[in-house]
């Protein structure tokens, strides 16, 4: 049978996602904001709001989650609800993490990152109920995938060795910047996915969309636990 259009858009989009991702190894900061970061003292709000927004826009790993998150939501209020839990749970660890510091190997962390994203997929096409019998609380894992999320952020600023001096409104600042580009890069996914809503290809491949998701999940899962054996 001839894959359709509609198909091969999907198929190409995620794989593309997942291509991404592997390079950037999902929390990667750039070099030359590494420099950046590791170079500067003092308070610079509007540097960090930046920095905080284009990670946020560029983390394909939380796009991914995100993606999955609002996959079947359909009214504001709801998105709302979860994108606020996934934003409280990142905000928490990541400030935290920071501030108190963190001995969690990100690799590990980045690992569990992709799982959420694997998680979001099987629960998108009902494997839990299928398979167990049960529903997790799609709130509660929301927010407990967002405290990883956020702790996955932490341990790479962490490394850069961020300047004390300033530290707490920088922090501060960067997590404004990543509220942003959450919120930009949901717009972003908002506006195609009602497009696509409104296709009758919707519903005929949505299926097909979480699992090439998942596998997505599983590839960075593999890339992150390779870093882990490999350059550990």
């Amino acid at each position: 049978m001839q894959i359709n259009q509609t198909y091969r858009w999907l198929l190409a989009s995620f794989a593309s996602l997942a291509l991404l991702a592997s390079t950037a190894l999902a929390h990667g900061v750039a070099e030359g904001d590494k420099g950046y970061i590791q170079e500067i003292t003092g308070v610079h709000l509007l540097p960090f709001v930046y920095l905080g927004a284009k990670h946020m826009f560029t983390g394909y790993d939380h796009i991914l989650f995100l993606l999955g998150v609002i996959f079947f939501l359909y009214k504001l209020k709801d998105i709302g609800i979860y994108v606020s839990l996934f934003a409280i749970g990142h905000s928490t660890t990541m400030l935290a993490g920071v501030y108190f510091g963190t001995n969690i190997n990100g690799f590990l962390i980045d690992a569990i990152i992709g799982l959420s994203v694997v998680y979001k997929a099987l629960d998108n096409i009902g494997a839990f109920q299928r398979w167990f019998g049960f529903q997790p609380n799609t709130k509660i894992a929301t927010l407990v995938f967002g405290l990883f999320h956020g702790f996955g952020l932490a341990t790479k600023i962490k490394e850069y060795e961020i300047s004390k001096d300033g530290l707490i409104p920088n922090m501060l600042a960067f997590n404004v910047g990543v509220e942003i580009g959450q919120l930009l890069a949901l717009g972003a996914i908002l506006i195609a996915m009602s497009y696509w809503r409104r296709t009758g290809s919707f519903m005929r491949h949505a299926y097909t969309a979480n699992v090439l998701m998942m596998i997505a999940g599983f590839m960075l899962v593999g890339y992150q636990l390779t870093g882990y054996f490999v350059l550990n």
